[in-house]
């Protein structure tokens, strides 16, 4: 079964009462049971992580070197000022899916620069928690031709 290791960056346990008119209504809750039951349609196992503290999700990718396939992630705030985050992204090498809710083009100024999607095969943002369903799909979809 392919293992995907899923993260979810600072302020995103707000989801649902945080900004609704940018980030929805819908909580993060019900983002993760939407994940878990695409993964499930997918023969996909998902483990999923919120943190709002940087070296905790430094970790987090960290650790998934050991069991994981790919990662995605949703780096929040850390996006634009998280260079151990990139880092910890690039040193274990696994395929990884930057997310975010909003477009974040469409955001402040200081949202346009990420740091982490550089080091990502892609980066879905726009969709609402659709952004995490594209990414599962895409996730899967780089899985399967690494394995060809």
């Amino acid at each position: 079964m392919t293992k995907v290791l899923l993260i979810h960056g600072p302020n995103l346990n707000l989801l649902g009462m945080r900004e609704p008119d940018i980030y929805g209504t819908t909580t993060l809750a019900q983002i993760n049971e939407m994940i878990q039951q695409q993964a499930a349609e997918l023969g996909m196992e998902v483990t999923i992580v919120q943190s709002n503290h940087e070296g905790e999700l430094v970790e987090a990718v960290q650790q998934a070197y050991d069991w994981a396939q790919a990662i995605i992630i949703n780096p929040a705030a850390y996006t634009h000022t998280s260079v151990a985050l990139r880092d910890a992204i690039a040193a274990v090498g696994l395929p990884t899916i930057e997310v975010h809710l909003s477009n974040i083009a469409d955001r402040e100024d200081f949202r346009h620069q990420s740091l982490t999607a550089p080091v990502c095969a892609g980066q879905i943002s726009g969709f609402g928690p659709a952004s995490y369903i594209l990414a599962l799909h895409a996730a899967k979809h780089i899985i399967e031709e690494e394995q060809e």
